[in-house]
């Protein structure tokens, strides 16, 4: 029923508290082993619902190719078109999740990259039965146009950003009947520099559609999915759709989250294939919600207890996407600059430095008595009072009198002109007699 290309390979998992920066040394709390691989890991996640699933791809003649084909054999996987390879490695990739769910991955694809056109050829048997073809963009371009011209039925391609080659020709957009990217691929794609909200998915979105894609769905992660299609089998011809994601009881690992629900929207398009694509995004988004909740990629899938049987009984969640008004452009467009442009937006904060007048105190004010600021001189002119006298203050003068005449005599003072009389006389007989 459901034919997958191959980018397969062992995920190698550690969880830490938080990711490493550059340079920087850190201890995991917790390692794991698991299988995956983009190709293997949604060709499992529809088989685990309960799709007959077969794969197309490569392995490495090694210990690591003979326990991942032994394993995908015991799993119910149709495994006549997976070769493995002299003298090549199995594909491995190194997986570091911290405890917010964000996680890096780094990928070796060493024998996945050896499949080509003539392996899509020789499986011509598997192309005639199926009727979902899933293909994944880390397969080499001409082996995936090769694919999608020999394939009669429902062809998905899965875009995953930053791939390997960000620049994918026009032939490969038009070529699949779904073209399913999550939000960093949809950037790339349309030469964004993001799609952080559900209008710049929507607008990315018809973006692809002008490039000739017939149908196009994003993937946003908490803010579910959006889709837009130029069929006319489609129910929402032209207009673009936005399916909510389904409700996430535990944050554990967001890394098979995508391939989840990937594999879940084959399987239920197989089972339900005159339903809307709104209702299949219904139900994958169910199952990327339960994918987030558990760890690790496959084991993280649901079984056939979590597939929406009854799919068709269910009226699914989405409603279309209006147009924006003049108005919410211009403050979406502002919004956009600011967070472009941090720097500008601060620039007011600061501006006003209040620093000189609030270290200005008291006390360092009292020290020199020519401040220029006015405020603290009724504060200056009581202590200097005490040692001399100021001619500017007229109504302290009859309290300055007694201070200075017992140090001093004061010219100026009109007042005190009979007391110096005395004094003279008693100061002139001495200087007369050596006369």
């Amino acid at each position: 029923d459901l034919c997958v290309h191959l980018f397969r390979m062992l995920a190698d998992l550690s969880y830490l508290n938080e990711l490493p920066k550059t340079g920087e040394i850190l201890q995991a709390m917790y390692r794991e082993q698991c299988f995956g691989g983009k190709g293997a890991n949604q060709c499992m996640a529809a088989a685990k619902l309960g799709a007959n699933c077969a794969l197309i791809g490569k392995l490495g003649n090694d210990m690591l190719g003979n326990i991942y084909y032994e394993y995908l054999q015991q799993m119910g996987i149709n495994t006549d078109y997976v070769e493995q390879l002299e003298g090549m490695e199995t594909g491995i990739a190194q997986i570091n999740i911290d405890e917010n769910s964000t996680c890096t991955i780094v990928e070796l694809p060493n024998a996945n990259l050896m499949l080509n056109s003539k392996d899509v050829s020789n499986a011509k048997r598997f192309f005639n039965k199926a009727k979902v073809l899933v293909c994944q963009v880390e397969t080499n371009h001409k082996t995936l146009i090769c694919a999608f011209k020999k394939f009669r039925g429902v062809s998905i391609l899965n875009v995953t950003m930053p791939p390997i080659r960000t620049e994918l020709p026009p032939e490969l957009i038009q070529a699949p009947r779904i073209l399913c990217t999550n939000a960093q691929g949809a950037a790339a794609l349309t030469d964004r520099a993001e799609v952080a909200t559900v209008q710049d998915a929507k607008e990315a979105a018809q973006a692809l559609i002008e490039k000739g894609a017939q149908s196009v769905i994003i993937t946003m992660g908490p803010l579910g999915a959006v889709h837009v299609a130029q069929s006319k089998h489609e129910q929402c011809q032209g207009e673009v759709t936005h399916c909510p994601a389904a409700p996430v009881r535990y944050l554990a690992d967001t890394s098979g989250a995508g391939d989840a629900f990937v594999g879940a929207l084959a399987y239920h398009i197989l089972r339900f294939p005159k339903l809307c694509r709104e209702s299949h995004i219904h139900a994958a988004n169910i199952c990327a919600a339960y994918a987030v909740g558990h760890r690790g990629t496959q084991p993280s899938f649901p079984g056939p207890e979590i597939a929406v049987d009854d799919l068709c009984m269910i009226q699914p969640n989405f409603y279309v996407i209006p147009d924006e008004t003049p108005e919410e452009a211009e403050q979406r467009k502002q919004k956009e600059a600011e967070a472009a442009n941090p720097k500008t937006a601060a620039t007011p904060e600061t501006a006003p430095t209040p620093v000189p007048t609030i270290a200005t105190t008291p006390e360092t004010k009292a020290e020199p008595s020519g401040g220029a600021s006015p405020a603290p001189e009724p504060e200056q002119k009581s202590a200097p009072e005490r040692n001399s006298a100021s001619p500017v203050a007229a109504t302290p003068e009859p309290e300055q009198k007694s201070a200075p005449e017992r140090n001093s005599a004061t010219p100026v003072a009109a007042t005190p002109a009979p007391e110096p009389a005395a004094t003279p006389p008693r100061e002139s007989a001495p200087v007369a007699a050596p006369a």
